[in-house]
């Protein structure tokens, strides 16, 4: 089974936890054995957090393999996989630490295993420099669904930065191959929602200031439509520590979504956070791409898996994304094309398009 070790430099282009979770999930699928070197060797905290390991812990248990340098601050790991399988993974960060992440890197596996498979993600669900728990639900599930296969995403309890204390628990069932997906046309968008969340002792009138900033602001560029942004108090017994946020979502005629989100923080003024989730969500609508630039790389593995030709029309390409795309044609030896959209109406804007031929991976088990 085990052939030579691929060598992985984790200190090229992003530098940091997105080349282990992409590198370390292709070697799961593939059965490649893995060294990757030099892990987030330019961060102000080098090497594994506590995110990263419970990520590659949480791998390390999905196909019985060895894990060697597995430590916090650990800046080399040896992974050897073995046959994929379902069940049961538990991964917990003990800090505020992604649950979104955790899921990133775990359910391209997941599709892959011999039986269905339900993942218990412990950690922050609304955390910093990571999608939040309701991108993943509102925009990143319905897409990615494209490719052929359906996840179920159970919010037991949302957990805020620093203490985390979230859980989320994903429930698939694997396939036999993954369809390509074909996200050129945008449509026009058809309408604007949201959610404006306070947690634990924040007042509520946070969460009706950050909505109606955010409305005010869109309304300044889109008219016609009515935004409907709902502010929500976090039920008690289903939030751990104090938090707020807002997530606003567009959608389009042919079923694209787009969103824009932030979250609060100490002496951070509720408008202020509308009104960031607000700029965001314009900017991803400016570009004329069907897709918005945080589920850009999410689909890039996948795409590499799928059997056929996909295509995407993105914004300006992200760094994740070029990182993503690397590891996709080096481990996977899938073939990527990344190139100016041609359309009449995306001349002047920076609108591209990302075509990849898939592998065509298929589920040995099934």
């Amino acid at each position: 089974m085990a052939g030579p070790r691929v060598e992985v430099d984790g200190s090229i282009m992003e530098g940091g936890g997105q080349i282990l979770r992409v590198s370390t999930a292709l070697s799961c699928l593939l059965g490649l054995p893995l060294r990757v070197q030099k892990i987030r060797a330019g961060r102000s905290t080098p090497g594994l957090r506590p995110q990263h390991l419970s990520g590659l812990e949480m791998i390390r248990d999905f196909c019985d393999g060895q894990l060697e340098g597995a430590e916090i601050g650990s800046t080399e790991i040896m992974f050897t996989p073995e046959k994929i399988k379902g069940g049961v993974h538990t991964a917990d960060t003990k800090t505020a630490g992604s649950v979104c992440l955790l899921m990133q890197v775990s359910m391209p596996c997941a599709l892959f295993a011999a039986c269905p498979s339900e993942l218990r993600l412990k950690g922050g669900t609304n955390a910093e420099m990571a999608p939040q728990i309701d991108y993943t639900a509102m925009v990143f599930k319905p897409i990615v669904e494209k490719f052929g296969f359906t996840f179920n995403c159970d919010i037991k309890m949302r957990g805020y930065y620093p203490k985390g204390g979230g859980e989320v628990i994903i429930r698939m069932s694997p396939v036999k191959q993954l369809n390509p997906i074909n996200l050129t046309d945008r449509g026009s968008v058809t309408k604007i929602y949201g959610r404006a969340f306070v947690a634990g002792v924040l007042p509520f009138k946070v969460a009706k200031d950050m909505a109606a900033a955010a409305v005010r602001c869109i309304r300044k560029e889109i008219r016609d439509l009515y935004v409907n942004i709902q502010p929500v108090q976090e039920p008690k017994d289903q939030a751990f520590g104090n938090g707020n946020g807002i997530i606003i979502i567009a959608e389009t005629s042919t079923g694209c979504l787009f969103a824009g989100s932030s979250l609060g923080k100490r002496g951070v003024n509720a408008d202020k956070v509308g009104i960031e989730a607000a700029e965001m969500l314009l900017a991803n609508l400016r570009h004329g791409g069907a897709v918005d630039e945080y589920l850009q790389d999410q689909l890039i593995i996948f795409m590499a898996l799928a059997s056929g030709i996909s295509r995407i029309k993105t914004g300006p390409i992200t760094l994740h994304t070029q990182t993503a795309i690397h590891f996709a044609e080096q481990l996977a030896k899938a073939k990527f094309t990344v190139k100016k959209s041609e359309d009449e109406e995306d001349a002047s804007k920076d609108t591209y398009i990302i075509e990849c031929q898939g592998i065509g991976m298929t589920n040995p088990n099934l």
